[in-house]
């Protein structure tokens, strides 16, 4: 192994073109007549982690380095290396048609999808899905300084406020402590994934028939044994604090919920535990559609004006072809979710309705578009997107074995794209792994129901988006930064990076955020800052005000 290293680092030294296709080449060279491929790159990265004293490399060489044997690069490439964890299985509020009913895992997930299994077989804990996945990352090569947690699982408001508490607390922790040296036991808990299946087997088998409810199965399946689960407020602020000045800092927290779980309580609890955005189940705004999906339209319009108040970035769930859908109608559905001003996301997964083995769907005459017109459908809404609003997935992580009806194609966005001949959302625009050093400014004012909106943005010549601002204003005399994302590879927190990253254009954007408000006869704004992120603002002038930072900017 140490050989390759030496050519690799030798061709570095030499100006040489040296990339993942080059060192593909390299360890096929290095494998021949070889039995086991120890040279593959999963192995790499972790043997130069652990030997780095032997090559003496300098910070750019190592960075070149890091470049090549990074694994999946794209992971952290917007700026952030992400971190998904799943709450444990729990009742749900809601009842829709479509939803899966898998028992091992909280509703709407299957045990199949990759983070199901992560959390399966980390007993659901919190702190061991993060330190395990850090871990995993590192090993990839990712930087892990700035770190976004997204908790699934449903509707975070439906468990108990003592287990949010307790959850949060053991994220925090997670990302604090460098040794990681409290982990929980779970004696009497399997995390075998073939006992647990065979386990459930009985009451699944029940499930699929739609014999008993989830509800029920859940209550009928599980026994409460969560002495554990216990955490004060004081607990989570005092991981939260350690957090602003740790390795492994938390610049986003979200939670998944539905727009009838959100009020004033739900919102401020969210945000004192550290919520920075919100994903929230909308699917459709069709009372038709819903109604047949068993779903409520009540509350939305009410839950995107609270959260907009609240500072949250609003990250909605929308789907195609539910019950009762027409190609058309689907459309006309997603126009008016992106144009109305009641509604406007920040953000959107953008799902295709399928039929799994236990969603209830089975049970009514429910046909999936086929292929051409479902990539019609989702080309007609990516090209009706809006610049400020970014469609994050198409395709949920169920395996195509678990979908007895729909799309399997997991490059189903792929198909889509290559059929979309214009589209300003802002995932099409990510600069992502690029430099450049064109930067032009963009204010784009949009009107919503309760507020003014500036999305502040610096682009390319070509309008590939390098950062972006969201600023809101509301009725009274505070001004709110709802988020700030500079765009480029991770760079470590105090270190130059190659790219957008510390260059100053977050920076920028505030201060322009600043005088925007300032010009309208604002005296104060707020930033729904998240607890690593404090003290980047704080450098700013900001201060702590609530479960916000604060700036006075009147004269």
């Amino acid at each position: 192994m140490q050989e390759i290293f030496k050519e690799i680092i030798d061709r570095i030294r030499a100006g040489k073109n040296t990339n993942a296709e080059k060192l593909a080449a390299i360890i096929r060279k290095s494998n021949r007549g070889k039995k086991n491929n120890h040279n593959a790159k999963k192995y790499l990265l972790p043997y130069y982690l652990n030997n780095k004293d032997k090559f003496n490399l300098s910070q750019q060489e190592e960075e070149q380095l890091l470049q090549i044997l990074r694994v999946k690069p794209k992971r952290s490439a917007s700026g952030v290396a992400t971190i998904t964890v799943i709450t444990k299985p729990w009742p749900c509020g809601g009842n829709c048609i479509y939803c899966p009913n898998d028992i091992r895992m909280p509703k709407s997930y299957l045990s199949d999808e990759p983070a199901c299994q992560r959390a399966e077989r980390n007993y659901f804990d919190p702190y061991m899905q993060v330190t395990a996945r850090l871990k995993a990352l590192t090993e990839m090569g990712h930087n892990t300084d700035k770190v976004e947690l997204i908790v699934l699982g449903g509707t975070f408001n439906d468990y108990e406020e003592e287990y949010q508490r307790w959850f949060v607390r053991e994220l925090f922790r997670a990302l604090n402590e460098e040794a990681y040296i409290e982990k929980p036991e779970y004696k009497n808990y399997s995390n075998n994934l073939d006992e647990l299946k065979e386990k459930a087997k009985p009451i699944q088998e029940k499930l699929n028939k739609q014999e008993i409810s989830y509800n029920e199965a859940h209550k009928q399946y599980y026994t409460k044994d969560e002495s554990w689960q216990t955490a004060t407020w004081e607990k989570v602020e005092k991981q939260q604090n350690i957090n602003e000045n740790a390795k492994h800092r938390c610049v986003g927290l979200v939670f998944e919920t539905r727009p009838q779980a959100i009020n004033n309580q739900t919102l401020t609890t969210m945000r004192r535990l550290g919520a920075t955005k919100i994903q929230i189940g909308i699917q459709s705004l069709d009372k038709n559609k819903m109604d047949k999906s068993e779903r409520s339209t009540a509350n939305v319009k009410e839950a995107f004006e609270l959260l907009r108040l609240f500072g949250f970035k609003i990250h909605a769930h929308f789907m195609v072809n539910l019950p009762g859908a027409t190609p058309e109608s689907d459309k006309a559905d997603f126009e008016e979710f992106v144009t109305n001003p009641a509604y406007l996301p920040d953000e959107i997964k953008l799902y295709p309705c399928m039929l799994v083995e236990s969603a209830r769907l089975n049970k009514i005459d429910w046909q999936a578009y086929d292929e051409e017109t479902l990539v019609d459908v989702l080309v007609n809404d990516v090209e009706n997107t809006p610049c400020f609003t970014r469609i994050s997935r198409m395709m949920r992580d169920i395996s195509s074995k678990d979908i007895t009806q729909g799309v399997k194609k997991t490059n189903l966005r792929q198909m889509v794209e290559e059929k979309v001949k214009n589209s300003q959302e802002i995932r099409a625009r990510e600069i992502v792994m690029d430099t450049s050093n064109t930067k032009i400014f963009d204010d784009y004012k949009y009107q919503t129901s309760n507020t003014e909106e500036h999305f502040l943005q610096y682009i390319t010549d070509e309008n590939k988006i390098l950062g972006f601002l969201r600023l809101s204003l509301p009725k009274g005399d505070t001004a709110m930064i709802r988020e700030v994302h500079v765009y480029g590879r991770v760079a470590k927190i105090g270190e130059e990076a190659q790219n957008a990253q510390h260059q100053g254009l977050g920076t920028k954007l505030i201060e322009t955020a600043c005088d925007i408000a300032k010009k309208t006869g604002y005296k104060k704004i707020r930033v729904i800052s998240a607890v690593g992120t404090r003290p980047y603002y704080q450098r700013r002038g900001f201060k702590k005000s609530g479960l916000y930072q604060e700036l006075l900017i009147s004269s």
